[in-house]
C-alpha cells in the first residue's frame, strides 16, 4: 500500500535510472514519457545542471541525478515507516521489514525466521536479501535494509548491534571421512584433505589467509566458491572438507549430514554472527518486533546446535 506522499518527479527519476531510459520507464510506471521527460528538464533547468547523460545507448545517471535518486528511497522508507507505525498504533500487527542475510543461513536460520513470523505476524511482508558481510554493511549504510543478519560485521560508529554471538572455527565434514571421530583437529591435519574455501568476498577466507597463508599454498588444490550452498554439498558428498562455524552448516549438522570437528590452536580464525541496524535510521515498530523474533530463533538454534549429542 503506498500513501503517495512521495513527489511523482522523484518517482520519475527513480525510474528512469532503473530502466535506462524515459520510454521504458514510461511503460512501467504507466505514465507518458512527454510527462517525464517535461518534470525531469524543469528540475535540470532550475538546477542548472544535469540528472542524466544521455546516450543512445541510454540514460545513466550522473552524481547530481545519484542525489535524486537517493532522495526518492529515503521519501519512500519514510512513507513505508509511517504507514507501519500508523498500522501498529491501531493495534494491527502490519509493515514491511527489510533484512539482508548470508547465503549460508538460507536453509537454516532465515527459514526459521521466517515460519515464526509466518506464525506469529501473518500480515508482515518480509523481504530478504542475500548479500556478503561487506554488502550487508553497504546495504545497511544506505539505508536498503532495517536488519542485517551477518556474519563479521565490521565495526561502524553508524551501525548498532542488537545481539551478537561468538562462533568457534570448526572443521566440517562427512560423518564416514577419516578425520570424522577426532575430538579435535589441527589446520595441517585438515589441510592434507581436499578442501572447499571460501572466496575473498567472504571475511572468513580473509581471516584465515592472514593468519595461515600456507595453507592455499601448500596440500591438494582447494576448490574456491562464494557459494556457502556448494560448499556444503562438497562436504555432504564426502570428498572435501571445510572451515566454517556451527551456524553455517547447522541444518546439516542437525540432521547428521555432517560432523564438526574443533579447530585446535590459539590463533585461529574465531567468528562472529550478528544483528544490526543502522544507528543513524529510526527503526520501524514491526522491525523492532521481528528483531527479537529473530534473536530468540537464533538463541535458539545455537542451543540445539550445542547441546546435541557428540560424534
Amino acid at each position: 500500500m503506498s500513501l503517495y506522499l512521495v513527489p511523482k518527479s522523484l518517482l520519475y527519476i527513480e525510474a528512469v535510472a532503473e530502466h535506462g531510459a524515459i520510454q521504458s520507464a514510461a511503460r512501467a510506471i504507466r505514465i507518458s514519457a512527454s510527462a517525464i521527460d517535461r518534470q525531469i528538464k524543469l528540475i535540470e533547468d532550475r538546477l542548472g545542471t544535469q540528472l542524466f547523460d544521455r546516450q543512445t545507448t541510454g540514460m545513466t545517471l550522473t552524481s547530481a541525478g545519484e542525489m535524486f535518486v537517493l532522495l526518492a528511497r529515503r521519501w519512500q522508507e519514510d512513507e513505508t515507516r509511517l504507514l507501519s507505525d500508523i498500522r501498529q498504533m491501531q493495534g494491527v500487527d502490519f509493515g514491511h521489514v527489510r533484512l539482508v542475510a548470508m547465503d549460508s543461513l538460507v536453509n537454516g536460520l532465515v527459514p526459521r525466521f521466517l515460519k515464526a513470523v509466518a506464525r506469529e505476524y501473518p500480515r508482515v511482508r518480509v523481504d530478504v536479501e542475500i548479500a556478503t558481510p561487506d554488502g550487508a554493511a553497504e546495504l545497511l549504510d544506505s539505508g536498503q535494509c532495517d536488519l542485517a543478519l551477518c556474519f563479521n560485521l565490521r565495526p561502524s560508529r553508524d551501525i548498532h548491534v542488537l545481539w551478537s554471538a561468538g562462533l568457534p572455527l570448526y572443521c566440517v565434514l562427512a560423518p564416514g571421512h577419516p578425520l570424522a571421530q577426532q575430538p579435535s583437529v589441527t589446520l595441517a591435519q585438515v589441510r592434507a584433505y581436499p578442501i572447499a574455501v571460501q572466496s575473498r568476498a567472504l571475511a572468513i577466507r580473509r581471516m584465515l589467509e592472514a593468519r595461515h597463508s600456507w595453507m592455499f599454498e601448500d596440500g591438494p588444490p582447494p576448490v574456491v566458491t562464494n557459494s556457502l550452498q556448494l560448499l556444503k554439498q562438497l562436504v555432504i558428498g564426502g570428498a572435501h572438507v571445510a572451515l566454517t562455524s556451527e551456524m553455517d552448516a547447522a541444518p546439516e549438522l542437525l540432521s547428521g549430514q555432517m560432523r564438526a570437528i574443533p579447530v585446535a590452536g590459539s590463533n585461529t580464525a574465531a567468528q562472529t554472527i550478528s544483528l544490526a541496524i543502522n544507528a543513524r535510521h529510526s527503526l520501524p515498530r514491526i522491525a523492532s518486533v521481528l528483531s527479537e523474533v529473530l534473536i530468540q530463533e537464533a538463541e535458539a538454534l545455537l542451543h540445539s546446535l550445542r547441546s546435541r549429542p557428540a560424534g
